[in-house]
C-alpha cells in the first residue's frame, strides 16, 4: 500500500478576475451588464459603478462573454495565471449607428440641413445599361446636358461640369470633366445608392461644387457568413445595344468581405424616328473589386476600379465650315444619314479611367472615429478627328491626368448633443498634353496643388430643432507651359499684362508660364425644424468659391469632338456664391410632398458663349470664348408621392430655374426649361411582384434665352448668312412604359423579367440642352428587354 501511494496536492482555485464595463462611446461607467463566465457556465452582473467581479478561479483558460441591452456582445479570452483586472469596452449605441447606416446612407454626407435627392438600387439595377447623367434625371431638380445620346453630364439646378463635385466611393473623381462633351467615367452598377446634395452644403467633400455632389455609395457589408450575387443582362431594340454586369459579393463573421463587379455595354448606331443617326455606337467596360475588414472600433478597405469608354460622335455634327453649320441648322435631317451601322468610327472618344484607394480607421474610446486615405486615379483622354494619310489612326488630343490624395477625417461623437468633424486634405496633379498628336494643344501641361481644412459642427439643440455650421478653406496653385501664337497674344494684350510670363520667344509662337493661387473660404449653415411628425421644415445657407478650371484659363485651338474653336482668358477670376436654400416637407402614411427652393448669386460667373467663326486649315469654324458675369439662379423643384389604394401610386416631379446675366442684363445660356416628370405605379405583391408603371414627361421650350447669333460670311454664295445657334427648340411630351415582375426559381435564386418601352409614340423632338440639336433629332421609340438572377 506504501509503494503504491502517492502525494496530491489541491489545485489552487483563488484567482480573481475584476473588469469595469465603460460606454466606448462617451466613457460612462455601464450599469447592469451581464457578465457570463463561460468555461464556468455561471454569471454575474456589473455594479453601479460598471464593476465586476469574478472569485475562486483556477489557473487555465477563461472566457467572458459581457453583454447589455442595445450594446454589441463582446467575448473575452485569456489565459489566466494570476489575479488580472480588465476594462471592457461596449458600444452603447451600436443599435443606432447600425440604423442610420441601412436607413439612409446618404445621411454620411454630413451636412443635416442640405437640399438632397436619393436613387436606391432597385432604380439603378432598372437603369442598368444607362450612364450616371441619365439615371439621374429621375430625381427632381437633375436634368442633364449632352453630346447625343452617349455622352451625358448631370445638370443640377442649372450648373453643371465643374461645378459639380462626382465622389465615387469616397473619392472625389478628377477627370477632365469641364468640357460640355466630357461626360463622367463612372460605372453606377458598382453603387448601391446614389445621393445628390443640391449645393455647396457638403463641405467634409468639397468646397468648389457651386451646384451640388454626387455621392456613388458602394454595398454595405454585414457580419455574417454568406455568399451572394446577381447578373444583370439587357437588351435594347434602339441601337440593337446589350449589356450585362454581375456582381459577387463575400461576408465573414469575422468581418473581412469582398466585393466583385464586371459589366460590358455595347450599341451600335441609334435612331430618330425618321433616320439613323450615324457613328452614334458606344462600348464600354467596367470592372471593380472592394475588400477589406471591418468592426466596430477598427478596420481597412481597398478598392480598385477600372472603366473604358469609346463613343462615336455623329457623323453629321463634324462639319468642315461655317456654310455645313448654317445649312445643318436649317436643315429638317442631317447632312450625312445612312443605313445601321454596328462599328465605331472618327469622330470618337476613347477615355479609360483607373482608381485606386486605401483606407483604415479607428475608433477611440470617449473620444470618436478617425479615418485616413490615400487614393490615384490616371484618366486618358483621346480624341480622334477624321484625319487622311498617315494620321489617319492618330489622335487629335490625348491627354493624361494623373492625380495623387491623401486626406484624414475625424469624428467626434462623444458629446450628448453635438457631433463634430473635422479633415484635411492634399492632392497633387499632373497633366501631360502628348505632343505626338501634331495637333495645337488645346489644354497644355499643367501641374496643380491642392490644400483643404474643415470643420463641422452638428447639434441638437432641442427634440424639434437641429442645427448645423461648416467652414472649409482651400488653397489651390497652378503651374502651367502653355505656347500662344504670337499675333493671338497680342489681340488678348497679355503683352501689357503677362510679359513676366514669357519664357521663350520663338517668333511665331510664344513659350509661358502662368502661374496662378487661389485662396477660397467656403461657409456652410442651416437649421431643421420639425413641426410635429409629419411637417419638416429646413433653410440652409452656403459660401463657396470655384477657381477657374484648366479649359477656362488656356484653351486655345480647336476642340475636335465639339467641332468649335474655344478660347479660355488667363485674367478669368474664381467663382464666389451665396445660396439660400428653404425646404418644406411633409410625410404621412398616404402623401410624401417635398419643395425645394433657392436662390443662388453668384459672382464672376464663368460661362462660354459663341462670338464668331475663324479659319484653320480644317475650315472655319464658330469660335467660342470664356467671359465673365454676375449671375443670379432661382428656382424651385416640387416631388409628390401619393398613394392612392393599396396597388395604386401616383408621382410627379417638376423643376423650374430662372437664370440672368446681370451685367449685361440677359438670360444665362443652357439653362433647363420647365419640366415635369409624371407615373402612374401598380404594384401587387401577391402576383410575383408584378410592378407595372406608365410615365409621362414634359419639357417646355425654353422661351429665356440669350441671343448670341451671328453673320458669317458663306464663299459658295459670296454673302453673310444668319448662324442661329441661340434660338431654342419647341416643347415636346414623352410616354414611357415599363413592367417587370420576379420569379422564385429555387430557395436561393430568384428571377426578374422587365420589359420597357422609351418613347413609346415614336415622338421627333430636340433637347434644348443637346448640343447636337443643330444636325439632328433626339432618338426614338427604344424598346428594353431585362433580366436579372439574384443568387
Amino acid at each position: 500500500m506504501l509503494l503504491l501511494s502517492s502525494i496530491v496536492i489541491g489545485q489552487n482555485c483563488q484567482l480573481k478576475f475584476t473588469g469595469k464595463v465603460i460606454d466606448f462611446h462617451n466613457g460612462e461607467p455601464i450599469v447592469g451588464a451581464t457578465i457570463h463566465v463561460k468555461t464556468l457556465d455561471t454569471y454575474t452582473t456589473s455594479d453601479i459603478n460598471g464593476v465586476f467581479n469574478i472569485e475562486q478561479l483556477c489557473k487555465g483558460p477563461l472566457v467572458l462573454i459581457v453583454s447589455h441591452v442595445s450594446c454589441e456582445t463582446k467575448t473575452i479570452s485569456v489565459e489566466l495565471t494570476k489575479n488580472m483586472n480588465e476594462i471592457v469596452y461596449l458600444e452603447h449605441h451600436v443599435e443606432a449607428l447600425e440604423t442610420v447606416v441601412l436607413k439612409g446612407q446618404q445621411d454620411s454626407h454630413k451636412a443635416l440641413t442640405a437640399q438632397k435627392a436619393v436613387l436606391k438600387q432597385s432604380t439603378i439595377e432598372a437603369n442598368s445599361s444607362e450612364s450616371l447623367g441619365t439615371v439621374l434625371k429621375q430625381l427632381g431638380g437633375i436634368t442633364s446636358i449632352n453630346t447625343g445620346n452617349k455622352i451625358v453630364k448631370p445638370v443640377i439646378n442649372g450648373l453643371h461640369s465643374s461645378r459639380i463635385t462626382i465622389m465615387n466611393n469616397n473619392v472625389r473623381m478628377e477627370e477632365q470633366e469641364w468640357g460640355m462633351e466630357h461626360a463622367p467615367n463612372i460605372d453606377i452598377n458598382s453603387a448601391q445608392s446614389i445621393a445628390v446634395i443640391k449645393g455647396s452644403s457638403a463641405l467634409a467633400y468639397s468646397g468648389d461644387a457651386i451646384g451640388g455632389i454626387v455621392i456613388l455609395k458602394p454595398k454595405q457589408f454585414i457580419k455574417k457568413d454568406t455568399l451572394f450575387g446577381k447578373t444583370i443582362a439587357g437588351f435594347q431594340s434602339n441601337g440593337l445595344a446589350y449589356n450585362i454586369t454581375s456582381a459577387l459579393t463575400k461576408n465573414f463573421e469575422s468581418g473581412w468581405f469582398a466585393n466583385a463587379v464586371a459589366g460590358y455595354k455595347q450599341n451600335g448606331d441609334l435612331r430618330a424616328p425618321d433616320y439613323y443617326l450615324n457613328n452614334t455606337g458606344a462600348r464600354s467596360i467596367a470592372s471593380s473589386l472592394l475588400g477589406g475588414y471591418k468592426s466596430f472600433e477598427k478596420g481597412f478597405e481597398a478598392y480598385i476600379s477600372y472603366v473604358d469608354n469609346t463613343i462615336g460622335i455623329l457623323s453629321a455634327s463634324h462639319i468642315g465650315n461655317t456654310a455645313d453649320l448654317v445649312n445643318a441648322i436649317n436643315s429638317d435631317v442631317p447632312m450625312m444619314s445612312d443605313g445601321f451601322s454596328g462599328s465605331i468610327e472618327a469622330p470618337k472618344q476613347e477615355v479609360s479611367h483607373l482608381l485606386a484607394k486605401i483606407n483604415a480607421y479607428k475608433r477611440f474610446s470617449a473620444f470618436g472615429k478617425l479615418d485616413v486615405q490615400y487614393d490615384y486615379q490616371n484618366n486618358h483622354r483621346l480624341e480622334f478627328d477624321i484625319r487622311r494619310g498617315d494620321d489617319k489612326d492618330k489622335p487629335a488630343v490625348d491627354l493624361k491626368l494623373q492625380t495623387h490624395s491623401l486626406k484624414s477625417d475625424v469624428t467626434i461623437d462623444k458629446l450628448e448633443n453635438y457631433t463634430i468633424h473635422f479633415g484635411l486634405s492634399g492632392r497633387y496633379q499632373d497633366n501631360f498634353a502628348n505632343p505626338d498628336t501634331e495637333v495645337r494643344r488645346l489644354i497644355p501641361d499643367y501641374e496643380r496643388y491642392d490644400f483643404g481644412a474643415y470643420a463641422i459642427v452638428k447639434s441638437e439643440l432641442s427634440e424639434t430643432l437641429s442645427a448645423d455650421l461648416g467652414i472649409r478653406y482651400d488653397y489651390n496653385y497652378v503651374d502651367a507651359f502653355k505656347y500662344y501664337r504670337t499675333n493671338s497674344w497680342e489681340e488678348k494684350n497679355y503683352d501689357l499684362d503677362f510679359s513676366d510670363i514669357i519664357i521663350e520667344d520663338l517668333g511665331t509662337q510664344l513659350l509661358a508660364n502662368p502661374k496662378f493661387t487661389f485662396h477660397n473660404i467656403s461657409v456652410s449653415t442651416g437649421l431643421l425644424y420639425h413641426l410635429n411628425t409629419t411637417n419638416t421644415l429646413s433653410f440652409n445657407y452656403g459660401l463657396s468659391s470655384r477657381p477657374p478650371n484648366p479649359s477656362e484659363l488656356f484653351s486655345d485651338g480647336l476642340h475636335h469632338s465639339a467641332a468649335r474653336i474655344e478660347v479660355g482668358d488667363l485674367r478669368i477670376d474664381k467663382e464666389i456664391a451665396n445660396r439660400f436654400g428653404l425646404t418644406y416637407k411633409l410625410d404621412t402614411n398616404n402623401l410624401s410632398f417635398n419643395i425645394d427652393t433657392y436662390a443662388n448669386f453668384i459672382d464672376n460667373f464663368i460661362y462660354l458663349r459663341p462670338t464668331g467663326e475663324d479659319s484653320t486649315i480644317r475650315g472655319s469654324f464658330p469660335v467660342w470664348e470664356y467671359f465673365q458675369t454676375d449671375a443670379q439662379l432661382f428656382g424651385a423643384d416640387l416631388n409628390i408621392d401619393y398613394q392612392i389604394s393599396e396597388p395604386w401610386k401616383f408621382t410627379t416631379s417638376l423643376s423650374y430655374v430662372y437664370g440672368k446675366n446681370i451685367k449685361d442684363d440677359l438670360a444665362i445660356i443652357d439653362i433647363p426649361s420647365f419640366r415635369t416628370n409624371s407615373a402612374l405605379t401598380f404594384y401587387y405583391k401577391k402576383w410575383k411582384d408584378l410592378n407595372v408603371s406608365l410615365a409621362h414627361e414634359f419639357v417646355d421650350k425654353q422661351v429665356r434665352y440669350p441671343n448670341y447669333n451671328f453673320e458669317a460670311y458663306i464663299a459658295t454664295t459670296d454673302s453673310y448668312e444668319l448662324v442661329d445657334i441661340s434660338t431654342p427648340p419647341g416643347a415636346y411630351n414623352l410616354f414611357n412604359m415599363s413592367a417587370d415582375a420576379t420569379f422564385a426559381l429555387s430557395k436561393t435564386v430568384d428571377f426578374n423579367l422587365m420589359i420597357g418601352v422609351q418613347n413609346i409614340f415614336d415622338t421627333t423632338y430636340r433637347e434644348y440642352l443637346n448640343r447636337l440639336r443643330y444636325f439632328a433629332d433626339d432618338t426614338g421609340r427604344n424598346i428594353t428587354v431585362q433580366v436579372k438572377f439574384n443568387y
